[in-house]
């Protein structure tokens, strides 16, 4: 039953074909409450021109030239398009069904070595259902395969940037950091204990400096070896995946003697030690509605665990309640941070220009300025509020469809006839 049931959703959704987009053009939105961080920052009545899938010009006074074609925004709210982090989108479409399931390797030869860009799916139906909100790229971070219990898997691998437009590239920069996991579940996959996993990440990065062997005693293998090599120079970013403070202090300790390019991740107990991740400009990708203890490494988690890192200067992005199918409620954490002190700005820079920055991207997404990608959406409301949706969305100055699966089917039974 399980089957024909998989089968028939998969019939169904091959049949709801999504509309194509409109291809890139010369146009221009007027009337625009235009609310991004940048040079840009807040206009309540602007005008962006776009042209060729990029912003030409952005403020009060753009001059639109003639036969333009334009958007009138009416005064609502435009911001830059969400870039969300920690995501699985294209590599994951049921959690409970392991076919469906592209971003972990149970290789015993493979931990750094594992590459999500090769299992990337553009036609999964969570892309359109984070699309509608107002997510237009997303980092695809790889995870750990835990069903073989005797495998020792440092690393989970390589993530990659996505594009979400409809019909356009998908993979949009690949390598763009290398994930592993510290703490409870790490130590278990390697060494059996915090104090065993840092001495044999240690022996790791130091296996690195020279050239790599088959018989080497850590049994590290040669596309392993290779594709840690950037990190340990620091080229590519280490993403952590850590939660309690003593551990982020170990992490930093461990990047004072490598020159590790550190993104922690996770990190619930950030907040006892931000001056230390201030001071050596470490980025955190976190969740600010985690506050109720999973475990016994995140007993100091705190609803201001943002508000008090941005207020100690630390880079924050903020990520949603899954890797795919609550990605959207990124914009509603954001809410919820405000609520707990962090300032609005700050809050909106978090959902999209701070991401863009921290893995590299800045000078392309993230923001509404001249030279940019026209990542654009176009709101009925207050972003950061719940009930609020998208009017429009543009990626690479592309109109983007206004549905999902979610949405046809709804359209599909309140309309039987």
């Amino acid at each position: 039953m399980t089957r024909l049931c998989i089968l028939a959703a998969l019939a169904t959704s091959a049949a709801m074909a999504l509309p194509g987009p409109a291809t890139a053009q010369t146009f221009a939105i007027t009337n625009a409450h235009i609310l991004t961080p940048g040079p840009v920052g807040e206009i309540k009545n602007g005008t962006i021109l776009v042209r060729d899938g990029k912003i030409v010009a952005a403020g009060r006074s753009v001059a639109v030239p003639a036969g333009t074609n334009t958007v009138d925004a009416k005064g609502q709210i435009v911001t830059p398009g969400l870039f969300a982090v920690n995501t699985a989108l294209g590599l994951v479409e049921v959690n409970s069904v392991d076919g469906t399931i592209d971003g972990r390797t149970r290789n015993s030869r493979i931990s750094a070595a594992f590459d999500v860009q090769y299992g990337l799916n553009p036609a999964s139906v969570l892309i359109p259902a984070a699309r509608l909100g107002g997510v237009t790229r997303a980092v695809v971070m790889p995870d750990y395969d835990d069903g073989n219990k005797e495998r020792e898997a440092p690393f989970a691998g390589m993530g990659a940037v996505i594009s979400l437009g409809h019909e356009s590239a998908m993979l949009y920069r690949p390598g763009i950091g290398m994930v592993l996991e510290l703490g409870e579940d790490g130590a278990a996959r390697l060494g059996g204990s915090r104090a065993a996993q840092f001495v044999q990440l240690r022996q790791i990065f130091a296996s690195l400096k020279v050239q790599w062997l088959p018989d080497n005693d850590l049994g590290l293998s040669e596309a392993d070896h290779n594709a840690l090599l950037p990190v340990v120079t620091g080229k590519m970013p280490l993403v952590v995946i850590v939660h309690r403070a003593a551990d982020i202090r170990q992490v930093l300790a461990l990047a004072k003697e490598y020159p590790l390019k550190l993104i922690l991740s996770g990190a619930e107990e950030a907040w006892q030690v931000a001056p230390e991740i201030a001071a050596m400009k470490v980025p955190v990708l976190l969740n600010p509605t985690s506050n109720i203890p999973s475990s016994f490494e995140q007993i100091g988690a705190s609803l201001r665990n943002a508000t008090m890192l941005k207020a100690a200067g630390v880079e924050i992005a903020i990520s949603g309640n899954d890797a795919g199918h609550r990605v959207r409620d990124m914009r509603y954490n954001a809410g919820i941070a405000v609520s707990r002190g962090l300032p609005m700005a700050a809050a909106i820079e978090a959902i999209t220009l701070a991401p863009a920055r921290i893995f590299g991207l800045a000078d392309k997404v993230g923001s509404i300025e001249p030279g940019k990608q026209a990542d654009m959406v176009i709101w009925d409301g207050d972003p950061l509020e719940a009930l609020t949706e998208p009017v429009a969305i543009y990626i690479d100055g592309k109109d983007q469809p206004m549905q999902s699966r979610g949405t046809l089917l709804s359209d599909r039974y309140k309309n039987p006839g």
